[in-house]
């Protein structure tokens, strides 16, 4: 009898409480009585706004939202490319189902480029101008960093020196909530691992800017966009993480918001610490000699960070605000270098170098925005003003030990110690003004920014304990660049299918590098760069129907060297393996154009051609002084030329399983002649496939499975790579009426992230491989709190800025 009790009584209460919730429904069409695919279907409580629930249509256009409570509601539809439908007043009663029948939503007469969709965000999005990955929308992102992230997102590629190229086309320009970062090299990537996940909204790609964006940056333009909460009230999370890979990490993040009819201020603060490591070998052919060096390094960091700004609004047009930033972060390297010398193929080992360095870095940033905005119906207007002041200090102290064949016997010693504090300032002014002109969109604005670098590069050689600087091999490196833009731009719809954008934009670049030698010898004459370029734009859209979108889009662009690729100074890992910079680099130009088709609102393909001139690169030489020494090293190719194609499907495969799939393929040419046997002929096809599929599991979980596959092909100008794939695992589940979230994950659970490839060059043939931290396994527990009530209006602050995003 008790066995039959139980499930009895269950069923009892299970039939109980059903019965007290109701079912929406309906059937999704456009003008044409198709079904609409896929479309957002947005619940909202009608007595505070609140959001209740999301779903999505099918490809019947049919939707379904069960377990609805007692009360009365909203019901939105929305789509890229349909205005929103909206049903108001829907009263769910106990047992009733609300059948809505065929609902019609009518064809957008807003540009595509604009349109704006606040339901339940897509992993990947593929919009006309941009690609947007949402680090929110993937559980795979728990435990990592930002330059992690970019390697999983579409068309993104990072080397082994952390490099990042887009569509296989290097020069991106990284941005953080729409403001230029002024670093490189290992700055950057510093910077980038800094950054935890559990702080970053979105990333948007942006490979073929307009008019109003900087023209800097060959491939384009990766901007981070951090979260921000603009909920009215009180509203917050909390978070922690705990990684666990070869070694740990872990950070704690908290943001927040206080919104009302005045103000919205915000804010987030995070700290970090933990481990890596990052493995690298080489085998080294030059001069009859052969190289086998070993490179292990191991890293700890603690970073602190955090964001605070404040946004005024003054009547319903106008609002002024500011944000300030700042980013604290130390890193400390261990690194064992061994190198054998052998003289000759197969020859028995002659020597060993054993070179462990000991690198400590400190980072501190601030940056201060100052903007004012001003929108109307027919007019916007922007005012910004950022200054920007970075600083960094690495000292690296390296021991260089000669030994025997056995390493039985120490032959010689050199020791050196190295002090580079590098000091950035930047200061940017801009504005920018649209207006309704002629049935179109006319823009114009401007911009003045101002980079002024400071790198001090201090060289020891340690004799008998006492560090002796070294005058031959320091210096003083300054690099001041003036920037002065214009543009115009000016887009409309030419009938009810086409559309199209023009633009042109002027910057007038004057650049000073002026390396100071601490001896009067080799003091050289400061390096002058002033010139003028034009860079237009144009786009052009057809949609001959409601689901068959097409574009066209052509741009110039330029990529300046800049400090650091600049500075001889060398930088080494030991006497016999360093790198430096050139002073006699050019502005590399490309031209881009791409073509895109968009199906259904939800398939989309491009095929983009670039064509670039004075191509800087990164290039492996042998060292002209020391038969035994290899060097990287940045050159301007005569050329490159690369033709790219991009393929992304989101599929809902079944009702509780969602798809997405990213195909980038590319064909390099790098043609360079440097005389005396330098030359550079390469070709290499190259591919990268990402995917992503998302599980609703009963018991409130869901699942997530993603991983790229990434073909083989060419990094900087010479170094061609092998195959590289990466699976990931994740699960989340949510509890308190989603007010807690809980995210477990594994990263590259087969370790197959590493690198493999060779490179040849100027009588020097290289083959390496490398391997990370990248197989971890992280814990991710976030707490919202607040009235969670979102905005009872949509108040735009202002026209887009750099990167493109309307009123953040």
């Amino acid at each position: 009898m008790k066995k039959i009790y139980a499930p009895v009584l269950f069923l009892l209460f299970y039939i109980s409480g059903t019965a007290q919730f109701s079912e929406i429904s309906g059937i999704l069409q456009d003008e044409t009585e198709q079904p609409v695919e896929f479309a957002n279907i947005v619940l909202y409580r009608q007595a505070d706004s609140s959001l209740y629930k999301v779903e999505t249509t099918d490809e019947t256009g049919s939707f379904r939202i069960g377990g609805v409570e007692t009360g009365v509601y909203d019901l939105e539809a929305s789509i890229i490319g349909f205005e929103s439908l909206r049903i108001t007043d829907l009263q769910a009663r106990p047992g009733e189902n609300l059948e809505l029948g065929k609902l019609s939503i009518s064809t957008s007469s807003i540009e595509l480029e604009t349109a704006v969709v606040t339901a339940q965000r897509a992993i990947v999005e593929v919009k006309p101008d941009r690609t947007v990955f949402n680090v929110q929308g993937t559980i795979n992102s728990v435990g990592d960093d930002a330059l992690n992230l970019l390697r999983k997102a579409p068309g993104v590629l990072i080397d082994n020196n952390d490099n990042i190229t887009v569509l296989s086309r290097s020069g991106v320009l990284i941005y953080v909530d729409g403001k230029r970062l002024p670093l490189t090299g290992t700055e950057l990537s510093n910077y980038l691992k800094n950054l935890p996940a559990e702080q970053i909204d979105r990333i948007d790609i942006i490979t073929n800017p307009g008019a109003r964006y900087e023209a800097q940056g060959n491939a384009g333009i990766i901007d981070i966009r951090m979260k921000r909460n603009e909920n009215y009230g009180t509203n917050g999370t909390v978070s922690t993480t705990f990684s666990q890979g070869r070694y740990a990490r872990g950070n704690v993040n908290a943001n927040g918001n206080f919104r009302n009819e005045l103000l919205n201020s915000y804010g987030t603060l995070g700290v970090g610490t933990g481990n890596s490591f990052n493995n690298m070998e080489f085998l080294n052919f030059q001069n009859g000699l052969v190289m086998d060096e070993i490179n292990y390094s191991k890293s700890n960091f603690q970073n602190f960070n955090y964001r605070w700004g404040t946004d005024f609004f003054i009547g319903e047009k106008s609002t002024i605000g500011f944000l300030v930033s700042g980013v604290q972060g130390d890193r400390g390297n261990r690194t064992f270098n061994r190198n054998e010398i052998s003289v000759g193929v197969g020859a028995p080992v002659d020597s060993i170098l054993v070179a462990n360095n000991v690198v400590e870095n400190e980072n501190r940033q601030w940056t201060y925005n100052l903007n004012y905005a001003y929108r109307s119906k027919k007019s916007q207007l922007n005012l910004d003003a950022d200054y920007g002041r970075f600083r960094t200090v690495t000292d690296a102290f390296q021991p260089n030990r000669y030994f025997n064949a056995i390493e039985s016997e120490l032959l010689t010693e050199v020791t050196y110690l190295a002090n580079t504090p590098v000091e950035i300032d930047i200061y940017t002014f801009k504005v920018d003004y649209e207006t309704d002109l002629l049935g179109g969109r006319f823009g114009i604005g401007s911009k003045l920014s101002k980079v002024e670098t400071d790198n001090t590069f201090n060289f020891f050689n340690v004799i008998d304990g006492e560090d002796v600087l070294n005058e031959r091999r320091s210096n003083r490196f300054f690099y001041d660049e003036m920037v002065y833009a214009g543009y115009l731009s000016f887009n409309r719809a030419l009938g009810k299918k086409l559309k199209f954008s023009a633009g042109l934009r002027l910057e007038q670049t004057d650049v000073t590098g002026d390396l100071r030698a601490f001896l009067p010898d080799l003091q050289e004459p400061p390096i002058e760069q002033n010139y003028l370029n034009a860079f237009p734009t144009l786009g052009l859209t057809f949609q001959n129907s409601p689901k068959h979108m097409w574009s066209l889009n052509l741009g110039r662009r330029i990529n300046r060297p800049d400090y650091k690729v600049l500075n001889p100074f060398r930088e080494q890992l030991s006497e016999l393996s360093f790198q430096k910079g050139n002073p006699f680099l050019s502005p590399e130009i490309v031209n881009n154009a791409e073509i895109g088709y968009t199906l259904n609102y939800r398939y989309n393909f491009k095929l983009a051609y670039s064509k670039t001139t004075d191509q800087i690169t990164r290039l492996i030489g042998p060292d002209e002084e020391d038969p035994r020494a290899g060097f990287l090293t940045w050159d301007n190719l005569a050329e490159q030329t690369v033709v790219g194609l991009n393929i992304s499907a989101p599929v809902q495969i079944t009702k509780g399983w969602n798809g997405f799939f990213n195909f980038s393929g590319s064909y390099i040419d790098n043609q360079a002649d440097y005389g005396d046997g330098g030359v550079v002929d390469v070709q290499a096809w190259t591919y990268n496939i990402y995917q992503q599929h998302t599980f609703q599991l009963p018991a409130g979980f869901t699942a997530e499975v993603s991983g790229w596959f990434s073909g083989p092909g060419v990094w900087g100008g010479v170094f061609l790579y092998e195959t590289t794939w990466s699976l990931n695992l994740g699960l989340q589940k949510k509890f308190f009426n989603d007010m807690m979230n809980v995210r477990l994950s594994a990263s590259d659970i087969f370790y197959e992230t590493g690198w493999e490839g060779a490179s040849e060059f100027n009588g020097l043939r290289a083959e390496g491989r490398g391997n990370w931290d990248s197989r971890r396994v992280s814990l991710s527990v976030s707490m919202n709190f607040g009235n969670t009530k979102v905005k009872s209006r949509k108040r735009k602050t202002g026209i887009e800025d750099e990167a493109g995003r309307v009123g953040e």
